[in-house]
C-alpha cells in the first residue's frame, strides 16, 4: 500500500468514525449515563465488533451479503429494530440512578453484535474491501492494515465521545437536563434508523 492509498484510508477512517453514529452516539449516551468505567465494555466492543465484520467482509461475506436481498432487509431490520428499541429505553431515563439500575446498559457482547447490524458499518466494510483489498496484490498484508487502522480509529472515535458524555455527568445531573440530553440522544438514533430505512 503507498502513501497515498495510505492517506486516502486515514481521511475516510476519521471522517467515517468520528461523524455520529449508533455507535458514537451510545458511547455518549452511556458515559454520560453510568459513567466513563461502565462505558468502556461497550467503547471496546466496537473495534472488536467491527473488526470481526471487516475480516467477514474481506473474506466473501460481505459479497454474499450484497448479492442476497433478502439477508441485506433481514440486516437492515435487526439493526432498524435494535436502534428504536434503545432509543426507546434511553429516553425514558432521565435519572442517573435509573441509567445506573441497568434501564440503559449495552454490554460487551452487544456492542460487538451491534456491528453485524449497524448498516454504516457494513458500508465502510464493503467501501474498504472493495477499494483497498479487491484485486490487489498482497490482499492479507491489506487487511492486516485496515483492520489495524480501523481497531485504533474506532476506538479512538468512541473513547472521545465518551469522555465528552463523562465530562458533561455532573452537569447533567442537575434537573432534568439528563432527560433532555438522553431525548436528544434517542432522537439521534431514531434518525439514524431512519437513514438506515433509505440506505
Amino acid at each position: 500500500m503507498n502513501w497515498q492509498e495510505f492517506t486516502a484510508l486515514l481521511v475516510l477512517a476519521t471522517a467515517m468514525s468520528f461523524s455520529p453514529g449508533p455507535n458514537t452516539t451510545l458511547s455518549t449516551a452511556l458515559a454520560a449515563n453510568g459513567g466513563l468505567k461502565r462505558a468502556m465494555r461497550f467503547v471496546v466492543a466496537v473495534p472488536v465488533g467491527w473488526s470481526a465484520l471487516l475480516l467477514l467482509c474481506a473474506g466473501g461475506v460481505g459479497a454474499l451479503v450484497a448479492a442476497a436481498p433478502t439477508v441485506r432487509v433481514a440486516i437492515k431490520a435487526l439493526g432498524i429494530a435494535y436502534l428504536l428499541w434503545l432509543a426507546f429505553r434511553l429516553a425514558r431515563s432521565g435519572q442517573l440512578g435509573q441509567a445506573d439500575a441497568g434501564r440503559m446498559q449495552v454490554g460487551f457482547w452487544q456492542g460487538v453484535g451491534l456491528q453485524f447490524v449497524n448498516i454504516k458499518a457494513w458500508l465502510l466494510a464493503l467501501t474498504l474491501v472493495a477499494g483497498w483489498v479487491a484485486g490487489q496484490a498482497e490482499p492479507a498484508q491489506r487487511v492486516a492494515v485496515l483492520t489495524a487502522v480501523m481497531l485504533v480509529f474506532a476506538f479512538a472515535s468512541n473513547l472521545a465521545y465518551a469522555a465528552m458524555g463523562a465530562l458533561l455527568r455532573a452537569w447533567l445531573a442537575q434537573g432534568r437536563r439528563l432527560l433532555w440530553f438522553n431525548r436528544c440522544m434517542a432522537a439521534v438514533l431514531v434518525l439514524t434508523a431512519a437513514w438506515m430505512v433509505k440506505a
